[in-house]
């Protein structure tokens, strides 16, 4: 409040009611732990294991960025690490889940992710489907989602590689 008093180059009145409003926002539950917020001073909380930040993504990025290098560093993909999807144009995800469940059957240290779109810019309804793991695993299992692909005689679109 200060800083935006300064600002506006007028005094900073702590007792004006905005102000008070403002410092009612301050209030946290007890034994809140404070999360900085870098772009507005605004600050989030967390209490136990559950976190609390302001709404707008510009200011809520930072601190859950902040939040996750804290506490959840030891969670984060720690070797090497690919994905490989392809676009799929006409199927449904009920369609496509024996091959997605074929797949880990038959790769059972990658993961299979499927991710549908019904309003993509350029694509239009889709589905992104892929494999994610370490690179020595990826390449194999998706030449078996795209050989099931083919089988089902899907058309496919641009393929897409992420690591």
């Amino acid at each position: 409040m200060q800083d935006v008093a300064r600002e506006q180059g007028v005094p900073y009145e702590p007792d004006r009611a905005d102000n008070i409003h403002r410092l009612n926002m301050g209030v946290f539950p007890r034994g809140a732990a404070i999360i900085a917020n870098p772009y507005n001073k605004i600050p989030g909380f967390t209490v136990g294991t559950v976190h609390f930040v302001p709404g707008f993504p510009v200011m809520a990025w930072p601190m859950m960025e902040s939040v996750l290098d804290t506490h959840y560093r030891h969670l984060f993909q720690q070797g090497a690490y690919l994905e490989k999807s392809v676009i799929v144009f006409g199927s449904m995800e009920a369609t496509l889940t024996p091959l997605m469940e074929q797949v880990e059957r038959e790769h059972p240290q990658v993961k299979v992710f499927s991710l549908p779109s019904v309003d993509h810019p350029t694509y239009g309804r889709h589905i992104d489907l892929g494999v994610k793991g370490t690179p020595s695993d990826v390449d194999p299992a998706y030449r078996t989602l795209l050989d099931g692909l083919a089988v089902l005689k899907v058309r496919l679109g641009p393929e897409l590689v992420r690591s």
